[in-house]
């Protein structure tokens, strides 16, 4: 196996490079010289000769040796590289002086001397219980008895009886008063508002699906789908609130929303008719009182 362990020093390293550069600048003198030489045997050609004419004189083409100059640049880089990976550097010889361990002094290690820690303070004395003198007793005075016997020698006289006076009646009850009108408006009762025709049915899911029957019908049969909103093509709901008074009446009817094209309006007129013919609520209860009911409608127009 060959060893590519080369070692070079500076000196040898420094004459090589000089030798390469020196020769590198002859073969350049030297091949200049040659083609200077060369070019005395070239015939002047007119401006217009095209490049065919003018490379067809092969011994003066400068680019004949151009893979040969190639070659020597690349071998003459990589051995200067190598040479300089292979330049040594030798560090200065360093001395070393023998020493004797029996000639060196023993050294007393004392271990670390630690300081006792302080004495506890004495504790504090008892405090001194003085005697206290007793108090003197003073004298009281012995109490006098009163004789509370009775001889025969005594009279006694009866107590007059004391006549205690009978508390006055209660006051009577006030009578009690009238129903107070309720002009309250309430949304949400015990008894909500039935349309008519429905109030005889026996439970309340009966009669409150029977009243958003005929709720529907009648508005079914009464509402005419605008014209506007027919030719523009306008659908949606249209909200209509109103209040369902005590005595089954309708009253208050407003648009509350409205997609346009007249719906509201439709709507609107429909429930007003309901007075007008004549049609009277099941007014709603609380606390089985009749009261004032705010009645939301939707009604909700789609072309078919």
């Amino acid at each position: 196996m060959v060893s590519l362990d080369v070692t070079i020093s500076g000196q040898a390293l420094l004459w090589v490079v000089a030798g390469l550069s020196l020769s590198t600048l002859l073969i350049i003198a030297l091949m200049r010289r040659y083609f200077h030489s060369r070019s005395g045997r070239i015939i002047p050609l007119d401006k217009k000769t095209t490049a065919s004419e003018r490379n067809k004189y092969g011994f003066a083409d400068v680019f004949r040796l151009r893979g040969t100059f190639l070659q020597y640049g690349l071998v003459l880089s990589l051995g200067l590289a190598v040479l300089g990976f292979a330049w040594t550097e030798y560090d200065g010889q360093v001395g070393y002086n023998t020493l004797d361990l029996e000639d060196l002094p023993e050294l007393l290690v004392s271990p670390p001397t630690t300081t006792p820690p302080p004495p506890p303070p004495p504790p504090p004395p008892p405090p001194v219980l003085e005697p206290v003198p007793d108090e003197e007793v003073l004298d009281e005075e012995e109490p006098e008895f009163i004789d509370m016997s009775i001889s025969d020698e005594d009279s006694f006289t009866a107590p007059e009886p004391v006549v205690e006076e009978a508390p006055p009646p209660p006051p009577p009850m006030p009578a009690p008063k009238e129903e107070e009108n309720v002009t309250e408006i309430f949304k949400f009762v015990e008894e909500m508002p039935l349309f008519p025709g429905c109030n005889d049915l026996p439970t309340k899911e009966e009669r409150k699906k029977c009243s958003d029957r005929e709720l529907m019908s009648f508005l079914g049969k009464n509402i005419k789908y605008p014209v506007i909103a027919r030719e523009n093509g306008i659908e949606g709901t249209a909200y209509i609130s109103f209040v369902v008074e005590r005595d089954g009446s309708i009253t208050d009817p407003q648009i509350v929303r409205a997609p346009g094209g007249g719906l509201g309006e439709e709507a609107l007129r429909v429930v007003e008719l309901m007075n007008k013919e004549g049609l009277t609520w099941t007014p709603g209860q609380q606390r089985k009182v009749p009261v004032r009911v705010m009645f939301n409608l939707p009604v909700k127009f789609k072309l078919q």
